[in-house]
């Protein structure tokens, strides 16, 4: 079965609540308690997109992510009432997609997950691109170097994929953070971390990019070899 959105958190009240506000109001949604319960739900159902909380009884939502990120690419949301920023850091280094504070009320948290939603849902009309080592179908959402695929998490992707289709143009760090994140208040460290993830996967030498290059002082820009 697919569901739009599944949460993986040990406070069982709070996240059986949270489930049944979602569906009421439309977004499609399934409960784990436990990363056991998560990957077992994997086996037969699908989800669009994961609320993940890091706190998990006698696991963490970290080692579950690592763990997903082998499997699937769909967006993965932290939440959580840690305020750490090494927290916030960590998930965005394995692979989360954002981090969303506890406490946050219902409503803001089910406006977040339809925008998440809809921005991931809608399929690119644009072609692909395509030069003699990296290729990026956008519709097909598939990233690979040298004829070998490469996984990024969707908003790494979504980021690559923009920043693509404004080629050769310098896309101010603002603009991305309206346009990507949809969030003027995204901070730098944030979307340096995403850069820094998409250069790992795509570069030849990701210390010495040739395709994502840092315009100081101003942004980021994708340079056609």
């Amino acid at each position: 079965m697919k569901y739009d959105c599944l949460i993986i958190d040990d406070e069982k009240m709070l996240t059986d609540s949270t489930a049944e506000y979602f569906n009421l109001f439309g977004v499609k949604t399934a409960v784990a308690y436990d990363a056991s319960q998560c990957m077992e739900f994997f086996r037969e159902n699908t989800a669009c997109l994961l609320l993940l909380d890091i706190n998990l009884g006698d696991s963490s939502g970290f080692a579950l992510c690592k763990q997903l990120r082998e499997q699937t690419d769909i967006p993965i949301l932290f939440i959580s009432a840690r305020t750490s920023d090494d927290d916030k850091i960590i998930a965005l280094n394995i692979g989360g997609d954002d981090y969303i504070q506890k406490p946050c009320s219902l409503s803001v948290l089910l406006a977040k997950v339809k925008v998440v939603l809809k921005r991931y849902g809608q399929d690119d009309s644009a072609p692909l691109y395509s030069d003699a080592r990296l290729t990026v179908d956008f519709d097909a959402r598939l990233v690979t170097v040298d004829e070998k695929p490469v996984r990024l998490t969707a908003l790494e992707f979504r980021l690559l994929c923009y920043l693509i289709r404004n080629r050769n143009r310098v896309v101010p760090k603002q603009e991305l953070f309206e346009q990507v994140w949809e969030d003027r208040f995204t901070g730098d460290g944030t979307l340096n971390v995403h850069i820094r993830k998409i250069r790992e996967a795509i570069e030849p030498q990701p210390g010495n990019p040739r395709y994502i290059i840092t315009v100081w002082g101003d942004g980021y820009q994708f340079v056609t070899p």
